[in-house]
Formats: C-alpha cells, sequence, structure tokens
C-alpha cells in the first residue's frame, strides 16, 4: 500500500489495501515463500479460490439497482445505480467451465491495469495476474434450493475494493444455506462493470489529493453514501421478496426471492465495509447481527492525520450482537487499542466480543489472504508487499479461522444454533485472542 493510503487507513475505516482473489487448500505455500518477478516474460499468474466447506453448492446471480429518489454524491446530476450479487444454495453444482468468473472482463482488466486501485494499493505488477482466468465455485443464475426461508447476509467490501474481494468467506456462507448480498458502491470501489457496458471507476484517489481536501469530511461522506446505499438495497431486498421478483427487467433465478428471509438480516463487512455494518445497523432496526472484520470507527480532522472524531454508532453503541475481528495491523489489534471501538464497548448492551488474529495483517481476512501467496509464488507480487498485506500468519489457518468464526456468530444470532466457539478462547484456533 502507498504512503497516502495507509495514512488515511490508519485514521479511519483502515482504508483497504487489499484486491484480489483467493488459494486452492493444497495451493497455499508457507509465509515467505516467494518468488522475485520474472523479466521480459509474458506468463500470466494464476490463482484459485478456496473450496466452499458447507454442504450444498452455490448458485449466483446479479442485479443493477437504481434508485430514482438519490443523485449521486460522487456524480451530481445522475441517479445512484448499484451492482449486487446473490450468492445462495442450490442443488446445481457447477464444474469446469460452469462456474462463474470472478470477475467480469472489464472489471478484470482495469483491475489489474497499472494505476488502479488494486494495482497501486497492492503492489502486485500490472498485467501480470489472469484476473478473467479466476473463476468461482458457483454456476450463475442456478435455480435457489427448496425448503423455505434462509437467512439473509449483506456484505460490504473495503474501502477502494470491489464487491468480489470476500468471495472465498461469501461462496462459504452460501455453501452453508444463508443466502449473501454483495454491494458495489460505486465511485468507491476501485471499478464497477454495469451490464450496458459502463464502467465506473474510483474517483477517491483524485479527490484524496486535491489541495486541502478536508480527509475527515470527505471519509464521512464515503461512511454515509455507504450506509444510505445499503438502506437501499434493504428496501430492494423487501420489495423482490413480496413480488417475487416479478416485476424486476431481470428475472432472479426460480425460488430465489421467495427465499429471503427478511426478519433474519446479518451484514459482514471488510474495513470500511466493517464500518458500514455497525453504522448500519446503528440506523436500521433491520439488522439483526454484525461483523466488523477490521473496520476502524473513528474519523480523522481535516488533515487525515490529527484528531480523532467518533460516528454516531461509536458514540451510542448497539443493542443489538455484534463481533470485532481485529488484525495485529499497527493500528488495529484489542478493542482497548482503538478509540472507535472502545467507545462502542464501552456504550453497548448488546452482545459483543472482540478476537485477533495472530500474525495477521489488514488483508488478512479478504481474499488477498488465499490469492496473494499463490501470485508471489509465481512472480507477480513480491515479497515485501505481500508480507505488508498479508502479514506471517498461515493462510489456510486464516482462512479457517475467518469463516469458522463469521459463521458461528451468525448461526447463533440468526440461526439460534451455538456451536460455543465464541464462548471464550478456543483450543481449536490457538492464533486467536479472545476477549468479551
Amino acid at each position: 500500500m502507498n504512503g497516502r493510503g495507509r495514512a488515511v487507513a490508519a485514521v479511519l475505516l483502515a482504508a483497504t489495501a487489499v484486491l484480489g482473489v483467493v488459494a486452492a487448500p493444497g495451493a497455499v505455500a508457507a509465509p515467505g515463500a516467494v518468488a522475485e518477478p520474472e523479466r521480459g516474460t509474458e506468463r500470466q499468474a494464476s490463482a484459485w479460490l478456496p473450496q466452499p466447506t458447507g454442504p450444498y453448492p452455490v448458485g449466483t446471480t446479479s442485479l443493477q439497482l437504481t434508485d430514482d429518489r438519490r443523485d449521486d454524491p460522487w456524480k451530481p446530476g445522475q441517479h445512484r445505480k448499484l451492482m449486487i450479487s446473490f450468492w445462495y444454495p442450490t442443488n446445481r453444482p457447477a464444474t469446469g467451465d460452469d462456474r462463474t468468473p470472478y470477475m467480469l472482463p472489464p472489471a478484470a482488466d482495469h483491475f489489474g491495469s497499472a494505476g488502479s486501485v488494486g494495482q497501486s494499493e497492492h503492489g502486485f505488477e500490472p498485467g501480470r495476474t489472469d484476473w478473467k482466468g479466476i473463476r468461482t465455485h458457483a454456476r450463475a443464475d442456478a435455480p435457489a434450493l427448496p425448503g423455505g426461508r434462509r437467512p439473509v447476509v449483506l456484505y460490504s467490501a473495503g474501502f477502494g475494493d470491489p464487491r468480489t474481494w470476500g468471495t472465498g468467506l461469501v461462496e462459504d456462507l452460501a455453501s452453508r444455506g444463508y443466502t449473501v448480498v454483495t454491494v458495489d458502491h460505486t465511485y468507491d470501489a476501485s471499478e464497477v462493470a454495469f451490464p450496458d457496458g459502463d464502467l465506473a471507476t474510483s474517483v477517491l484517489p483524485a479527490l484524496m489529493e486535491q489541495p486541502g481536501v478536508d480527509m475527515g469530511a470527505l471519509l464521512r461522506k464515503v461512511l454515509q453514501t455507504r450506509v444510505d446505499d445499503t438502506r437501499f438495497v434493504l428496501d430492494q431486498l423487501a420489495g423482490l421478496h413480496h413480488d417475487n421478483g416479478r416485476h424486476h427487467d431481470e428475472q432472479l433465478p426460480a425460488g430465489l426471492a421467495a427465499s429471503l428471509d427478511l426478519d433474519r438480516i446479518g451484514m459482514v463487512g471488510h474495513s470500511g465495509g466493517g464500518s458500514t455494518a455497525l453504522q448500519t445497523m446503528h440506523d436500521d432496526p433491520r439488522l439483526k447481527a454484525g461483523v466488523n472484520l477490521d473496520g476502524q470507527l473513528h474519523f480523522p480532522g481535516p488533515d487525515g492525520r490529527t484528531g480523532v472524531f467518533l460516528p454516531s454508532v461509536a458514540e451510542d453503541g448497539l443493542t443489538r450482537p455484534f463481533l470485532l475481528m481485529g488484525t495485529q495491523d499497527p493500528d488495529s489489534g484489542s478493542y482497548h487499542r482503538q478509540p472507535g471501538w472502545d467507545a462502542l464497548w464501552q456504550h453497548s448492551t448488546g452482545w459483543h466480543a472482540d478476537v485477533t488474529l495472530t500474525g495477521s495483517r489488514h488483508g488478512s481476512y479478504t481474499d488477498a489472504q488465499s490469492l496473494l501467496p499463490q501470485l508471489a509464488r509465481q512472480g507477480a507480487i513480491s515479497g515485501a508487499n505481500l508480507t505488508a498485506d498479508v502479514g506471517g500468519v498461515r493462510p489456510d489457518r486464516a482462512v479457517l479461522a475467518t469463516r469458522s468464526y463469521v459463521a458461528s456468530f451468525l448461526d447463533r444470532w440468526l440461526r439460534g444454533h451455538d456451536d460455543h466457539l465464541l464462548g471464550g478462547p478456543s483450543p481449536c484456533f490457538p492464533e486467536m485472542i479472545y476477549e468479551r
């Protein structure tokens, strides 16, 4: 991550420094086992996402949403439009070329290009990774698994990240029986590809570099826009459920709209998406539980570096359950070390817990933890950039811990099934530091 991005991350929302894709369980190398980039070669690096662990095959579909009642805050004069994807259990497994691509070709091309948010933040070599060739484990537009309504989980990626950046976790939740809705925050995300061919790229790097920019005000606007996006998506989900998807331009796969249990909605987010999850919980009672994956809850002053200003969720606290998952980044860790997390903790009456993954960095709860080690072994990213993104934790252990703790929390508070993993420190995960 460049210095400007880390400075902003350190003072708010832990601004995302990681974009990418996840590795197959058997293909994970030990930390530090990386090759230097090969000079003069045109061979692109490839990578794989880890297999979902639940009993169900996964389906996916995407949908464009347009908010006719809201101007886009980043592009005045046009309505706010978003892309969302559904990930859900099905009875039609995907194999080979039936597996949905990780990124659409226009998004993949931009993501891997020189100067994109992803390339500049992660430091991978431009053009050296076959982002278009990465596949998920989901079948496009498969019918939803019959069997009644299922709890819904919203997923919000980090500041500057596309909605695909948490696919490994999202697919795993879908394979366990959840319907997950991933949200792209247009002009915040590095790039968003729309069905009409439009590619909306992030405006934030240019805004952050403007002379005299009030960084605190800009980042408050980012958070508020994300909360507004999330509440609009909740409104749209209610409409889809009640009309069974019949009145949308693009029909949802069979059974999907009817399967949404909108009385059991949770939200998970990484970095700025984690901050979004908890602030939306504060503002909207439809969210029953939330997981914050290393998203800070304090704002900087106008210079972007000094001052501590809290959002309303930290000042007021929450009455519903939430889980904080920190890393060992210098600006993360236990809630005691973070003013926003500490205030939230002190002011909350709902159930809450805090875990920290030993040896991790900010990207360890994202697809970066699985994908970037693969790219490093093929010379597409340096060892130094790899360590800065995901630390020294074993990739397979980080993936397993993330999936296990997020699923345990959601199962407890959306399904009423308690596996007791969150009851205290666990011998199954000695790398997780637990606090209540």
